[in-house]
């Protein structure tokens, strides 16, 4: 497993540096998160490649990765096009003045880099691990993911045509989103427990547990959920809608 994730680190490094010299041209570091998807379709098949079998639970594994990535990072990068840079990374080119690159690249690229190999362990550890045959761990793991992409999916594609007929100051409070603040995040975070779970099949697969604890950290504490609520927080309706909504877990609106 340490040569795996040795040449994945570097694969990895090579592939975020790209992605760098791309949004440095172009002024915007938004693109980063077109990477975050593409870059675990590219970490399944580089180890499937190298180290794999080509056993069943590979393929599977490999298949929902790829799945899931492109789906997500088609859907960014639909969003973003003609936006310009993201509110976020804008404020931090802003902050960062003249070290701008140098900092982009490392809180950024290297930073997301290193958490990505982190989420994607289950994946390099059931790519290069030979195993049981599929069982009902595989069976459970790949429900699990399957009802968190269709709740990831779901929830972005009734945020998409909510945004193109909304007013100004009009929040999402409708289908999932009524359930949740941020239901596609929540979606996400339940496909890695999924993949966790099949990873359980696999000797010492419980070590893969740091991948679902971390993106869920991830999207509940610092980049997802706590960015947008500041971002929103202004709008007298956003501040109605966290008094009735939960923000991460689904469930009934308090009335």
């Amino acid at each position: 497993m340490i040569e795996v994730a040795m040449f994945s680190t570097l694969v990895v490094l090579v592939y975020m540096s790209i992605f760098f010299l791309i949004a440095s041209i172009r002024k915007d570091n938004s693109i980063v998160d077109v990477a975050w998807g593409t870059g675990f379709v590219l970490i399944g098949y580089f180890t499937l490649l190298s180290f794999g079998e080509f056993n069943l639970r590979q393929l599977l594994v490999t298949a929902v990765v790829t799945l899931w990535g492109l789906r997500l990072a088609i859907h960014i990068f639909r969003r973003n096009r003609g936006r310009g840079e993201d509110f976020r990374y804008a404020a931090m080119r802003e902050n960062w003045g003249r070290y701008v690159l140098i900092r982009s690249f490392l809180q950024i690229y290297v930073l997301q880099g290193f958490f990505m190999l982190i989420v994607a362990y289950p994946v390099m550890l059931v790519n290069s691990t030979s195993g049981p045959s599929l069982g009902w761990l595989d069976l459970l793991g790949l429900s699990i993911w399957f009802a968190g992409f269709l709740f990831e999916a779901i929830a972005d594609n009734q945020l998409k045509k909510f945004v193109k007929t909304k007013k100004p100051g009009d929040i999402m409070k409708s289908g999932l989103w009524r359930y949740s603040r941020h239901p596609n995040y929540f979606g996400e975070a339940v496909q890695w427990w999924g993949i966790f779970i099949v990873a359980l099949s696999l000797q010492d697969g419980w070590l893969a547990i740091i991948s679902p604890i971390l993106i869920t950290f991830l999207l509940r504490f610092v980049s997802g959920v706590p960015y947008l609520e500041r971002k929103y927080r202004q709008y007298p309706k956003f501040t109605e809608y966290m008094k009735e909504t939960n923000s991460f877990i689904p469930w009934f609106p308090k009335k």
